[in-house]
């Protein structure tokens, strides 16, 4: 069985990827490890709240998550091992490794935020294509115009 890894962090976002991974012809010759991703808790959290509590936390996310995500990928002749990550990935995918053999890495979690909300900050050079954007020199020209108008209709008067 050639193993397969797969890192989850959020099942709806995975879900449909999976549902392709378990559809493929290789899907029945695998061996799949489904690696749950949790999320980081701030250090504002972990200074109130005990290593015990965050542990059964992790465990209980840990559960949700494969309890959505395992029955799509019981998949007829495949083998599915749920993994908890509790450290970080590059040290359990060398255990993993090391422990089934080189794997072929599949990464099905979400994007950050911050990620997707710097992609767009490159392209600030090209022109809004919704037009919502205002051209500041155009409006303080308009401002002036209109100031130029309003002063010289008061005077006029």
């Amino acid at each position: 069985m050639t193993p397969i890894i797969v890192y989850v962090d959020d099942a709806a976002y995975a879900l449909p990827m999976l549902q392709a991974l378990a559809g493929s012809s290789q899907a029945a010759s695998s061996h799949w490890l489904l690696v749950a991703c949790a999320p980081r808790m701030t250090h504002r959290v972990s200074k109130w709240v005990s290593h015990r509590a965050r542990e059964n936390w992790r465990g209980k996310w840990a559960d949700k998550l494969f309890a959505a995500v395992l029955p799509v990928m019981s998949v007829p002749g495949a083998k599915v091992t749920p993994v908890l990550a509790k450290g970080p990935l590059t040290e359990l995918i060398a255990e993993l490794q090391q422990e089934h053999g080189a794997a072929q890495i599949i990464d099905a979690r979400r994007p950050k935020q911050e990620a997707m909300q710097a992609a767009p900050a490159k392209t600030a050079d090209a022109p809004n294509a919704s037009g919502r954007r205002w051209n500041l020199p155009g409006t303080m020209a308009a401002l002036g115009a209109m100031l130029g108008f309003v002063v010289e209709e008061s005077l006029s008067i």
